[in-house]
């Protein structure tokens, strides 16, 4: 080529140089937008909140102090959608408690649940020396905690945002919250032992805390940590529920 080039008219040689030119154009193109899809299919941007999953600790979210709810904007779908949203993750997740900054969204809103089928999978004892009991589907909005019994109880501790690990968490063990529910009204509920406890912790979230914040350190543990022995460290540890 480049001997006719050599031989080629003025108006010729233009040619030649416009289709290289346009012929690198359209290869850089597709060289682009060929990385670009590449980077969208390995590296996909995050959706918005609120999340299918659970944030995980060092997410700034989890530290801020959510921001409370305008009780006019309740009945909006856009909290039916994060009050949905949170009851589908928790369920996913089998979780006992959320809180909505938990899921990404930075608003005064947790919920509880601790279902029959969750208790019949426990140990009864330990069922009965926790205090647990049966929890129906709670939602408080913008709620206020108050401590009844100042006493504090002692027992391990996990959280879907520290996932696979726990620690013994000292808590109060009777308290009072009140707040609003799902349709805006005005609730209260006093209760003693593991659904207190479970109060505590989505508290704590709402303040920008985690339960690592106030755990006995010296009980921090890695819950699969036998197993971690037990394959040489080949384990792999997942985010979300499969």
């Amino acid at each position: 080529m480049w001997f006719w080039y050599n031989y080629c008219s003025g108006s010729q040689r233009i040619a030649v140089v416009s289709s290289a030119v346009s012929y690198q154009k359209r290869y850089l193109i597709t060289f682009r937008k060929f990385r670009q899809l590449y980077r969208e299919f390995w590296f996909p941007s995050p959706s918005p909140p609120p999340y299918n999953h659970i944030c995980q600790i060092g997410d700034p979210v989890l530290r801020h102090k959510a921001e409370l709810v305008n009780p006019k904007d309740i009945k909006t779908k856009e909290v039916k959608m994060i009050l949905k949203k949170m009851h589908n993750v928790m369920q996913k997740y089998k979780a006992v408690g959320i809180a909505a900054p938990q899921i990404g969204v930075p608003l005064r809103i947790f919920a509880i649940e601790y279902t029959q089928k969750m208790a019949d999978d426990y140990d009864p004892e330990l069922f009965r020396i926790r205090e647990m009991a049966i929890v129906p589907f709670k939602v408080f909005i913008n709620p206020e905690l108050k401590v009844i019994n100042y006493e504090k109880v002692q027992f391990p501790e996990a959280c879907e945002s520290v996932r696979g690990f726990a620690a013994d968490v000292p808590r109060y063990r009777e308290v009072l919250v009140k707040g609003l529910d799902a349709d805006g009204k005005a609730v209260s509920w006093q209760v003693a032992g593991w659904p207190a406890r479970i109060i505590q912790h989505e508290m704590d979230h709402l303040n920008g805390q985690l339960y690592t914040d106030i755990m006995i350190r010296s009980s921090f543990t890695c819950t699969c940590w036998q197993n971690v022995n037990r394959t040489s460290g080949r384990i792999y540890v997942p985010f979300a529920p499969k």
